[in-house]
């Protein structure tokens, strides 16, 4: 079942507006990262929600998806997220960007699967944003490290994974029908023996 759902925890730049997440199962995501393993078990992240709300209509405007498509302009009119959250790191707990790097991976892959479990998909922006100005726009204390923006939606696309041969792109790229292709390279090429 696991490897069902990493299948299905795809990264997704359009989503379903008529379909509501809830503050509550995003807190439920973000429990699912509490619980999750820690360097040094510092657990030096934090979490801000904006959820239907002002702070979620600035991270509209402020964040963008879909680097390798810059010419298609993602999310498309009426597809945005509605639903976010926004991963901190905590200076006073941890200072370390080795150990907060990976606890940062393990959170956000936490909380993209837990949402894939409630029939979600996410779209984690590590970039296209100032996370500076999006930190005072929205309101976070400066002491906090903004470190991940994670958008939160049923998926209003079609995604698709292809296996590539070594050598080839692993660039993602649409179709006509606006149909999603994810290349991944194959299993005997990653390995090492």
């Amino acid at each position: 079942m696991l490897k069902d759902y990493v299948k299905e925890n795809r990264t997704v730049r359009g989503f379903d507006q008529s379909a509501k997440v809830s503050t509550d199962e995003l807190m439920d995501m973000i429990d699912c990262a509490r619980l999750s393993s820690s360097g040094m078990n510092l657990q030096p992240l934090k979490y801000f929600i904006a959820n239907r709300d002002s702070a979620a209509a600035i991270l509209q405007k402020a964040t963008k998806m879909g680097g390798r498509l810059p010419e298609r302009h993602l999310p498309d009119a009426g597809k945005e997220p509605e639903s976010y959250i926004v991963i901190l790191q905590d200076p006073d707990i941890s200072t370390s960007d080795t150990f907060t790097n990976i606890d940062l991976g393990i959170a956000a892959q936490s909380i993209t699967l837990a949402a894939v479990e409630k029939g979600y998909r996410c779209c984690m922006l590590g970039g296209g944003y100032n996370p500076e100005e999006l930190r005072d726009e929205l309101g976070i204390p400066d002491k906090y490290i903004l470190k991940l923006v994670i958008a939160v939606g049923k998926s209003a696309e079609k995604i698709h994974l292809v296996e590539i041969e070594n050598g080839e792109d692993t660039g993602y790229y649409r179709d006509a029908d606006d149909v999603h292709y994810v290349p991944k390279r194959k299993l005997q090429d990653i390995i090492i023996r």
